[in-house]
C-alpha cells in the first residue's frame, strides 16, 4: 500500500502528519511525498521526520499533477490519497483498505455518512457540496454523499482507466494547466470512476481543521470549477459512448484486472520493525471487468476517443 501525500509549503504540518501515517498498523508499505516547489523546507522536513519516505517533485503545477506524479511513482497495489494539511486522520486508512479488500475498486471518503463529520466545513460549503452531489448523481447515475472530499483509495492497476494527464507531458505555453492538473482532480476521478462502471464504496471519515497555514479553497471559484468539471466530464463520457456516424455502436471494452498481493509491510520494514506484516489478496472477480456503466445512461467506455476538446484548468488554481 502506497500513501501519496501532495505538499507545497507544508513543513510544519508534515512534522505531525508523516509520523502519524508511519504509526498506522498494519504498517503502510510506502509513503510518497510529492513536492510542488516548496520554499519552506518541506522536503527537508519530510526527510528528517520520515527518512524512508520517497520524495518526488511534481512535473508541472497543480494538485492534480501532484497526485498523478505520486500515482506514477507509487509501487504499492493500493494507492491512498492523503492531504498534507493535517485535516485527514491516518487511523482511518485501514477502513479504506478494508473497503477495497471487500470488493470495491474505489473507496471514497465521506464526511456525511454515520461516523463521518467535519470541524472545517462551513454551512455555505456544506450547502454547495450538497448541490454539487445532486448534479453529479444526476449526470452519472451515482449516489455520492460527498463529491468534493479528497480522502480516497483505489487499486493501482485501475490507473490506466482513469486516463490522467501523462506526468511527462509539456505544460501549455500560455501558462494554463492541462485538464486534470488542478484542484478539479477529485471531481475528475469521481466522474471517470463512474463512467468506467467501477465499484465504489463510501467510507465514513472525519475531517479536522487544517493544523498550520491557510487553506487554498475558494468557495465560489472552486464550486464553479467543480460544475465546469462535471459538465466537461459528462461530455467526455458521452463522446466515448456515442457511435460514429454510419457505424455501429462500439461494444464494451473488457479491462484485464490483475490479482495483486497487497503487502502492508514491504521494503521499508526496517524503519518500523514493530509493524505487523499482513498480506491481503484482492477479492476474486471475473477475469474481465466491463467498463459499461450501470444506471448512468452512459454506454460502453470507448477508449479510442481523443481529448482535444477537453477544457484546460484555470491557471489560478495553483500548485499542490
Amino acid at each position: 500500500m502506497s500513501v501519496v501525500v501532495p505538499t507545497r509549503n507544508e513543513a510544519r504540518n508534515l512534522e505531525v502528519v508523516l509520523p502519524a501515517i508511519a504509526a498506522v498498523r498494519p504498517a503502510v508499505h510506502e509513503v510518497v511525498v510529492v513536492d510542488g516547489n516548496s520554499v519552506d523546507g518541506s522536503v527537508e522536513t519530510a526527510q528528517r521526520v520520515l527518512p524512508w519516505a520517497r520524495i518526488v517533485q511534481q512535473t508541472r503545477k497543480g494538485k492534480g499533477n501532484a497526485m498523478a506524479t505520486g500515482f506514477a511513482a507509487a509501487t504499492g497495489d493500493i494507492v491512498v490519497m492523503f492531504d498534507a494539511d493535517g485535516s485527514a486522520d491516518p487511523a482511518e486508512i485501514p477502513a479504506f483498505v478494508s473497503a477495497l479488500v471487500r470488493g470495491a475498486d474505489f473507496a471514497k471518503g465521506t464526511r456525511f455518512a454515520r461516523g463521518g463529520g467535519s470541524d472545517d466545513i462551513t454551512a455555505l460549503r456544506r450547502l454547495g457540496n450538497s448541490g454539487l452531489n445532486g448534479v453529479a448523481n444526476a449526470l452519472f447515475g451515482t449516489r455520492h454523499s460527498d463529491l468534493c472530499y479528497g480522502y480516497n483509495a483505489f487499486w493501482a492497476d485501475l490507473l490506466p482507466l482513469l486516463e490522467l494527464p501523462a506526468v511527462d507531458a509539456q505544460a501549455p505555453e500560455d501558462g494554463s494547466m492541462l485538464w486534470g492538473d488542478g484542484f478539479e482532480i477529485e471531481t475528475v476521478l469521481a466522474c471517470r470512476v463512474a463512467a468506467a462502471g467501477l465499484r465504489v464504496a463510501e467510507v465514513p471519515s472525519y475531517e479536522r481543521e487544517r493544523m498550520f497555514g491557510a487553506t487554498n479553497l475558494r468557495t465560489f471559484v472552486d464550486g464553479t470549477r467543480v460544475l465546469r468539471t462535471l459538465a466537461a466530464e459528462r461530455r467526455r463520457a458521452m463522446r466515448r459512448t456515442a457511435p460514429a456516424a454510419g457505424r455501429p455502436e462500439v461494444p464494451a471494452v473488457p479491462v484485464a484486472v490483475r490479482r495483486p498481493l497487497v503487502q502492508f509491510e514491504g521494503p521499508s520494514a526496517p524503519a518500523h520493525p514493530d509493524g505487523q506484516a499482513a498480506a491481503i489478496r484482492r477479492p476474486r472477480v471475473p477475469e474481465t471487468v466491463s467498463t459499461a456503466t450501470p444506471a448512468a445512461g452512459l454506454r460502453a467506455f470507448d477508449q479510442s476517443s481523443d481529448r482535444n476538446d477537453e477544457p484546460r484548468s484555470d491557471s489560478r488554481s495553483g500548485a499542490a
